[in-house]
């Protein structure tokens, strides 16, 4: 039997497993399986069982419909991670509406962009943040016709608080159940689920339609990859317009009866991993970096040499206790008693300062994750396995497991899933989890897809002897240089940030002579890291200017260039003076770098590096 018919037939399987389910039929079956555990926690605040969840978005859904919202409308959904974002989405699906959450940093003229296209007609704002972007183009949204506010709700015919809004479902409800049950039975799996922007790293965001037969398939196949008890505990901090958060803390939630703690602002991030200790936990890169780096700071701060030696040989047993896992091994006896003796008494111990003490699957994606950062948490005793896909595929499509991983690696495919290389390397995709095209934007659609039915990801990859995938760079990020050299910039980038210093880096050298870097320091390590070193003044402005500081960033990139080859190296570089973040746009909301954003508003610090 040929792969690819096997990979077909595996397909067929799950597929006849998720025949004629949604989202509406599955919280139904959690509900009455499990309708007494907690389903989702707010921070600080109150816990919904699973019962409650169902009870309330078939409630707010009843007031939704007597609103108005007719079947394939778009409801707009703009808060942060809380109870209510979920029960929101829930009533706008379980209502025949498509709930579509939009990233909380846009600028009202990028609201406006993405409602528009969307034609949506409703929308559920958190409070006066979010107003303040929606508000200056209400007047360009003739087909909105409500607006829902959770917390300080405006006056006027076109909002309606969210406390008014429960009520007018509750009302509804009570008068006919039936008709938002009917509605409810009435969706089909093929039906639109939810719409997706995509985070517009080289533009105006795309709009994703995900279906309920696409988001089952990826609940199943998550379920049956990541090992996690029933009911596990989660922590949902990345946002809901992240395809990540919404497979893990959403669709495999619900599948799991899994309890979901939300965690609205990332900076408490380490106090509610703390808090709740879950059983699985995702990181976009950049997060695990930071963690990284924290860790880092703190151990460096340590002064009795005994210990550090302890801490350092322990890390050493870890590696080689992860190492000897990989691509399906097991460590020898000798090994695993010398790993269970450094976990005993060092290890576990640094996992619970981080909350992580209970984590059975650790996740990274978004953007390959540094080697030398799956390796430091791999002498934790944390092998974080990073998975593969986007936004167009439903989230992962390709894992590493607890039983086959290979760190450096993004896995081998899911269940049923095809997996090839196009001529110049691209990675194309056939599954079920693969979108319809892309809303309003046919010719994009149709780039979207060749050969038939596989989606070009525009991700350049290889693929090892034993079936695992590796993402070189994005198909349209490599830089040519003046020399004709193609670079893959990302390479250089993970180099560069490995230091603990170096919040975030981007390699520049399309059709110019040589690489230079744009560097930003990391603004919770470096004053952490100066104060050690007397330096007074730990601004991350004044540090970008201090010798201590540019001579500690000059080894950094030295280190970095001593691994890659001459035409990769970092021939000259500039420390800017303050950090990127998505509010100030150099980053997208789930962390990447918009690089021509950054090529546009740092043309003269590039310029100036190759005079």
């Amino acid at each position: 039997m040929s792969t690819t018919t096997a990979v077909n037939e595996e397909r067929a399987a799950y597929d006849a497993q998720i025949a004629g389910r949604t989202v509406c039929t599955l919280l139904q079956e959690t509900a009455e399986k499990h309708g007494d555990l907690p389903a989702y926690t707010d921070l600080g605040g109150p816990t919904l069982t699973w019962a409650d969840v169902r009870d309330r978005a078939l409630k707010l859904a009843a007031g939704l419909t007597a609103l108005g919202l007719q079947h394939g409308e778009v409801v707009a959904l703009m808060l942060s991670n809380r109870s209510e974002h979920i029960l929101a989405d829930l009533a706008a699906v379980h209502a025949g509406g498509v709930p579509s959450t939009v990233y909380a940093t846009l600028a009202p003229e990028q609201v406006q962009y993405v409602a528009a296209d969307a034609a949506a007609a409703f929308a559920v704002l958190e409070g006066p943040d979010q107003l303040a972007r929606w508000q200056p183009v209400l007047d360009q949204l003739p087909e909105l016709r409500k607006v829902i506010v959770v917390n300080d709700c405006p006056d006027g015919d076109r909002y309606i608080s969210w406390a008014d809004f429960a009520a007018l479902g509750e009302s509804a409800y009570a008068a006919d159940p039936a008709a938002v049950e009917e509605r409810a039975k009435s969706i089909q799996d093929t039906d639109t689920l939810t719409l997706l922007y995509t985070s517009g790293t080289t533009g105006n965001p795309k709009g994703v339609p995900i279906t309920h037969r696409m988001a089952m398939y990826e609940a199943l196949c998550s379920r049956e990859t990541a090992g996690l008890p029933e009911h596990p505990a989660i922590v949902s901090y990345l946002p809901f317009a992240h395809i990540a958060d919404r497979v893990i803390s959403y669709y495999m939630a619900m599948e799991l009866a899994g309890h979901v703690n939300f965690c609205p602002d990332p900076a408490q991030l380490t106090a509610v991993l703390g808090q709740v200790r879950p059983n699985s936990f995702f990181g976009v890169p950049r997060v695990w970096e930071k963690i990284m780096a924290g860790i880092t700071a703190f151990l460096s701060m340590e002064t009795d040499e005994a210990k550090k030696a302890a801490i350092e040989g322990a890390m050493a047993v870890g590696r080689a206790y992860i190492a000897a896992r990989e691509n399906g091994g097991t460590a020898s006896p000798e090994l695993e008693a010398q790993f269970k003796a450094a976990d005993e008494a060092v290890l576990s111990k640094i996992r619970a300062l981080l909350g992580l003490d209970r984590v059975v699957h650790a996740m990274s994606a978004a953007a390959p994750l540094p080697l030398e950062v799956a390796k430091f948490f791999s002498g934790l005793g944390i092998a974080i396995l990073d998975v593969w896909g986007m936004t167009e595929t439903t989230g992962a499509v390709t894992a590493n497991t607890n039983g086959l991983f290979k760190l450096g690696t993004v896995g081998r495919p899911f269940p049923g899933v095809g997996i090839r290389l196009g001529e110049d390397g691209e990675v194309l995709v056939q599954s079920t989890t693969c979108t319809p095209g892309y809303l309003n934007r046919a010719e994009a659609t149709a780039d979207l897809y060749v050969d038939g039915d596989w989606l070009a990801t525009g991700d350049i990859g290889r693929i090892d002897e034993d079936g695992y995938l590796s993402i070189v760079d994005r198909k349209k990020e490599l830089l040519i240089t003046a020399g004709g050299e193609n670079i893959a910039p990302s390479l250089i980038e993970n180099h560069l940030k490995e230091h603990p210093l170096i919040g975030q880096s981007l390699a520049y050298g399309d059709r110019r002579p040589f690489v230079v870097a744009l560097l930003t320091l990391d603004g919770e390590v470096a004053p952490v890291w100066a104060a050690a070193r007397g330096i007074e003044d730990t601004s991350v402005a004044a540090l970008s200017k201090h010798p201590l500081v540019l001579e500690e960033v000059g080894k950094a990139v030295e280190d970095a260039n001593a691994r890659l080859a001459r035409v990769q190296q970092v021939k000259k570089w500039a420390l800017l003076d303050g950090e990127w973040t998505a509010e100030t746009e150099e980053l997208t909301p789930t962390l990447k770098l918009k690089r021509r954003v950054i090529h546009t508003k740092y043309t003269e610090e590039i310029d100036a590096l190759y005079t």
